[in-house]
């Protein structure tokens, strides 16, 4: 950590730096952007349900009715219907997946105006939630607006992928989260401490309980991301694998890192954000009994979603047929294994068990600050706060490693040129 800060203090990484700031700074005005009220409204004085999830991830945006309510959720739901139109569902989607980079910047563009029809939904089903009796001119004036905010959002995330540090998406995600998690520590330690719930030794002692599930989740999310497995590979033009020298294929434990929970959370706030919509007290009620991860049958629904969604995302990010063929392409095979389908089927299965076990800790990391709160009878806020934190940890991890790289690929081009 220090030896990256010294080279960034280095004058050749002067643009690096720049990078960082004009990141910073656009980290500054969605945080301000979050304090800006929508005209006419107020702030949300009731319960958020599982709305809080939208809250977290937006930094409170929601319940302040700030332009930037929305936050970037309605291109998250986007994202996660246009993965699952990738796998065959669509032939015209499939194809463009195939396509490379052509097809990826075309399947980008229409997930964002879905983003966009989907973020106008949204605003017009809160504008009911937060303004009961306005007209229907007002309504349409407010969802505009929220609208316009994701799209600004949006913009400025592909400002800070273009021209700053990291996934400017994700990293708004976490901006939003790291907002409000000072807010869930003071309300934890008043529930726990002051509200009298509990004596004096006993708060403490949950309270002490409730930061060290926060401290596990931290180290629980280095390990599972930083693990791998080594796929031992040999090259033709090499008749032995020298000890030193090999090659290797690394596999990830869980290559899809965080996405499946922010996907699980994203899908399961859709029929929060229909309930407020619909104002139905019986799809209220079902959705607060049955589709909130508060509840039993919401939790293990949750938990399901986490797997379903980390098999999706991995075999998206990482095709075996693609990479089987790459790597005949090169003169490589894996020892033992025939070169070709063999070789697919190979890496499908280590794929299959590596992100069962990947899914299943960050399940498990997932369920423990829940259930922590099940427990201690804390706020739902509590319990997302523990699934925000994985966010947090996680796209912190993989900005750090970008950078990392950068620094790293820098030094190699200056040694280089010197000789």
């Amino acid at each position: 950590m220090f030896r990256t800060l010294k080279q960034l203090a280095s004058p050749i990484n002067k643009d690096l730096r720049q990078r960082i700031g004009f990141t910073l700074l656009v980290l500054l005005i969605f945080v301000i952007g979050v304090n800006v009220r929508v005209p006419g409204t107020q702030d949300y004085t009731g319960s958020l349900g599982f709305l809080e999830i939208v809250n977290a991830m937006s930094g409170g945006a929601l319940r302040n009715f700030s332009i930037f309510a929305l936050g970037v959720m309605p291109y998250i739901s986007a994202s996660i219907i246009m993965q699952l139109l990738q796998m065959d569902i669509i032939p015209y989607f499939s194809e463009l997946q195939k396509q490379g980079p052509v097809g990826r910047q075309k399947i980008n563009k229409i997930t964002r105006y879905m983003g966009i029809i989907f973020a106008f939904i949204q605003g017009f089903a809160y504008s009911f939630m937060m303004m009961k009796t306005a007209s229907a001119f007002d309504r349409l004036y407010v969802s505009l607006i929220l609208t316009a905010g994701t799209a600004f959002l949006l913009w400025l995330g592909d400002q800070v992928t273009q021209k700053g540090i990291g996934n400017g998406i994700s990293l708004l995600i976490m901006a939003g989260i790291i907002v409000e998690m000072p807010g869930i520590f003071i309300n934890t330690f008043k529930q726990l401490i002051l509200s009298g719930r509990y004596d004096l030794w006993q708060g403490g002692l949950m309270f002490a309980g409730f930061i060290l599930v926060y401290l596990l989740i931290i180290i629980g999310v280095i390990f599972v991301q930083e693990a791998e497995r080594k796929i031992t590979i040999q090259y033709a033009n090499k008749s032995t694998v020298v000890a030193g020298n090999r090659s290797y294929m690394p596999m990830k434990i869980n290559a899809a890192g965080v996405v499946p929970v922010i996907f699980a959370s994203s899908l399961l706030a859709i029929p929060a954000t229909i309930a407020n919509f619909a104002n139905n007290a019986g799809f209220t009620n079902f959705v607060n009994n049955y589709l909130t991860y508060t509840k039993p049958v919401g939790f293990v629904i949750y938990m399901l979603l986490i797997y379903f969604f980390s098999y999706i995302y991995t075999f998206i990010q990482i095709k075996p047929e693609e990479l089987a063929k790459n790597l005949n392409e090169a003169g490589g095979f894996v020892p033992g294994v025939r070169p070709g389908k063999d070789t697919e089927n190979h890496i499908n299965k280590i794929l299959i068990r590596l992100t069962f076990v990947g899914g299943f800790f960050i399940a498990i990391l997932a369920a423990i600050p829940i259930v922590f709160s099940m427990i201690g009878g804390l706020e739902s806020a509590a319990a997302i706060g523990g699934t925000s934190l994985l966010i947090v940890v996680g796209v912190a991890l993989e900005t750090y490693k970008q950078l990392e790289g950068s620094l790293v690929a820098r030094n190699y081009k200056k040694g280089y040129s010197r000789r």
